[in-house]
């Protein structure tokens, strides 16, 4: 049942998502009804030929990560969500593990922020979704640097100007944050394991693990250093959805400066592509 259904499923809550929708550019004559293979591949972060094997039936065992990525493209329910893990032969994660399903209320308050950046995380601070114009100022990020904890200990570096001072409080406030995600999630497997690398391959990490340090990822101003554009000083807000254990990052700029202007070249040069 599993692959045969799950194949026509998919491909039937594909035709049932626009791509204006999803914020995909529209140009060109289109066979597909909703969006095409390479389209939903791109926003759940797969590949078009995996998407492909999984309509026809030829892939089986997608992951529970792969489900939920291709739930939130194709922006189902929680009851559409919990059949396509059935569907999978999989149970759709429970209380015990980190939230990743963005709810199609969030989704909807995202669609209407497209002159703003704006990014989701879940509560172990790995991205989820981030809307064009986040990725344009941000860059694309793959791979342990999708989890922003990750990239400022380990990663190759982002484009946000720091201190050492301002670095060592960000870090102090992820560690701290992410602890009490791991009190609240003690059984999640994938948490436990990051928690493991970083205090494995982070000296830092693991000091202020073993301290106990406390702190809040808290509202910020930030400047960015865009290869493009130039250096822009915005507004950084963190919102927490509550019951999804969310957290949504909106970037804005004080309106007819200078970086309001810049911002708003970004969008017009820089937000090609979706990404999930």
């Amino acid at each position: 049942m599993a692959t045969t259904e799950l194949g026509a499923a998919l491909r039937r809550w594909r035709d049932q998502v626009s791509p204006e929708t999803a914020g995909l550019p529209t140009g060109g004559r289109r066979r597909a009804a909703g969006l095409r293979r390479e389209e939903l591949a791109q926003l759940a972060g797969i590949s078009v030929d995996y998407v492909t094997r999984l309509e026809q039936g030829r892939a089986v065992n997608p992951s529970a990560q792969v489900v939920e990525a291709l739930a939130r493209a194709l922006r189902l329910t929680g009851g559409g969500r919990a059949h396509l893990f059935q569907l999978a032969g999989l149970v759709p994660p429970g209380p015990a593990r980190v939230p990743a399903y963005v709810t199609p209320s969030v989704q909807r308050m995202l669609d209407r922020l497209v002159g703003t950046p704006v990014v989701v995380f879940d509560a172990a601070w790995t991205q989820l979704l981030a809307n064009p114009l986040y990725t344009a100022l941000m860059g694309e990020w793959h791979g342990n640097d999708l989890n922003a904890v990750w990239r400022n200990f380990l990663g190759t570096g982002t484009r946000v100007r720091h201190t050492p001072e301002s670095l060592g409080a960000l870090r102090a406030a992820q560690v701290a944050d992410l602890r009490r995600t791991a009190g609240r999630y003690p059984a999640d497997q994938r948490l436990q394991q990051l928690i493991s690398q970083l205090r494995a391959k982070s000296a830092e990490f693991d000091d202020l693990w073993e301290s106990g340090a406390v702190g809040q990822h808290q509202s910020a101003r930030k400047t960015i250093d865009h290869p493009h554009v130039g250096a822009l000083t915005l507004d950084c807000d963190v919102l927490v959805v509550a019951g999804d254990d969310l957290r949504i990052m909106i970037y804005t700029a004080e309106p007819g400066s200078q970086d309001d202007e810049r911002l708003v070249l970004l969008a017009v040069i820089g937000t090609q592509a979706l990404t999930g």
